[in-house]
């Protein structure tokens, strides 16, 4: 790995090499919060705005009190203001070696997850209305993301209709893990409730109440991105006291954790054409839990359930026959055929169709598996991250898949002390031959193209982009005719 301390190379030599442009997928601002708490005092008044910065003030979770350092301190201090000032990043994105960047929030990850129902509300909107200003002279070169509330559909659509219809937001981010206090504890003890919290998903376990959000998606042409992490209380990423324990691993917890909800829940069984990003966790678990999705459903398939795990079909008289050959004094035939169900996850007699985890997802063959993930899911992944290479991995994924992986640059977090540098180590895999130029470019460029336009055909007017998003669009759709 180069040290790119020491290397000369910035994002725009890497960007002479190539013949597309860079769609960053996965940048950062880093809000003010005195414009925060503007925005938020003109939505829901001075009171609110006051209790908003109260709560912020004594926020005494752990990660909160352990330092990120967003570019504090030496030369990553011009990244710092960079991310603060949109028109200073589109006047930098050149030397950065990008043409076009979707950008996340930083205060956002913690606005996703305010439970408060009073205020929640208010801070969204005035987040969303914060982003619109901020960042409608730079239209050409960058896009906020908006924020939408989960916590019920009817929020959800609301904040949809507001941010998308009416501010003319094309991007959304949304709260995939809803932390959700225990029902006994609401009841009896409803002011220890707070720390019974435990996260949920819009996907799953929900019937379909939710689908008048995905249906919204669809019809304003946004493709909903996952930007969770699993950590905090009650998490495996807990520690009070260590914030990279915490942050190792949390967001493609948090990433892999919507998506198994998606799925087994039958959100793109329901909505084909919905599209899906979960961001910062890398392409890693993505592969992992494809291929893993195989092996699942060739042993928990309804064909596979009714042959080989029935209990009902628990053949008795040979068990006996077994144990009668190869017992002892107390693994005797008589015990065995008395009470022949020892186990416990055996004892569930109950028609195989019952317990078909698939039936939601629509799955019906493996193949559909495959189509799933190669139409609905993309995955953000950082420059760093090596294992990207697997989700081009044709001799590894099944059906010689290449996962949808996009480029996230997390510019403006800690893990990019200098914005030049991105495309630099990003390259890297294709100097160590870990993918392909072509891999390269649709990691850069089409997947995240094939996204956001297979929701909005417009996404890119307007933009730096559009001629060459449309002569990619064209050549893909020529593609898919042959």
């Amino acid at each position: 790995m180069t040290d790119l301390r020491d290397s000369k190379l910035v994002g725009a030599d890497i960007r002479r090499k190539l013949n597309h442009p860079v769609v960053d997928s996965d940048g950062h601002m880093n809000e003010a919060l005195f414009a925060v708490l503007d925005f938020v005092k003109q939505v829901g008044g001075a009171k609110i705005a006051a209790r908003y910065e109260d709560m912020m003030n004594n926020d005494t979770t752990g990660s909160s009190r352990r330092a990120v350092w967003v570019g504090n301190s030496g030369p990553a201090s011009i990244d710092r203001a960079t991310s603060m000032l949109p028109r200073l990043y589109r006047s930098r994105l050149e030397e950065a070696g990008m043409d076009f960047g979707i950008i996340y929030g930083t205060h956002a990850l913690s606005v996703l997850g305010l439970n408060d129902d009073e205020m929640r509300p208010v801070v969204y909107r005035a987040m969303n209305m914060l982003y619109a200003d901020m960042f409608k002279d730079v239209q050409d070169r960058l896009t906020p993301v908006a924020l939408i509330p989960m916590h019920s559909p009817e929020e959800a659509v609301a904040e949809l209709d507001f941010a998308i219809g009416e501010l003319g937001l094309k991007a959304i981010v949304m709260n995939a893990m809803v932390s959700r206090p225990a029902p006994e504890v609401v009841a009896e003890a409803p002011h220890l409730a707070k720390y019974t919290m435990a996260p949920t998903s819009p996907a799953i376990d929900v019937g379909d109440s939710f689908d008048p959000v995905w249906a919204k998606c669809v019809e304003l042409g946004v493709a909903p991105s996952c930007h969770n992490s699993f950590r905090g209380r009650g998490s495996t990423h807990g520690s009070p006291s260590n914030y990279v324990f915490n942050s190792l691993g949390s967001f493609g917890q948090g990433g892999e954790y919507f998506c198994r909800a998606l799925f087994f829940g039958g959100v793109p069984h329901r909505f084909p054409s919905l599209k899906f990003s979960f961001l910062e966790g890398g392409a890693g678990w993505g592969s992992q839990l494809y291929n893993t999705m195989f092996e699942y459903w060739g042993k928990r398939n309804l064909e596979s359930l009714k042959e080989y795990l029935d209990p009902a079909k628990l053949d008795v008289d040979l068990l006996v026959e077994m144990f009668e050959k190869w017992g002892n004094d107390y693994l005797t035939p008589e015990r065995i055929r008395k009470a022949p169900h020892q186990s416990v996850n055996s004892n569930l007699f109950v028609p195989p169709e019952e317990v078909n985890d698939f039936l939601p997802t629509g799955v019906t063959k493996p193949e559909d598996i495959r189509d799933i993930f190669a139409r609905n899911f993309y995955f953000g992944s950082e420059a760093d991250d090596r294992m990207t290479a697997v989700a081009f991995d044709e001799k590894l994924n099944h059906y010689g898949l290449k996962l949808n992986a996009i480029l996230g640059s997390d510019i403006g977090h800690w893990d990019v002390p200098d914005m030049t540098k991105v495309m630099v180590e990003a390259y890297e895999m294709v100097d160590d031959g870990y993918i392909t130029e072509e891999d390269f470019k649709a990691f850069t460029f089409g997947n995240v193209v094939d996204m956001h336009t297979g929701m909005n055909p417009d996404f890119f007017k307007g933009t730096a982009v559009e001629s060459e998003v449309a002569k990619h669009m064209a050549q893909s759709g020529a593609m898919a005719a042959e």
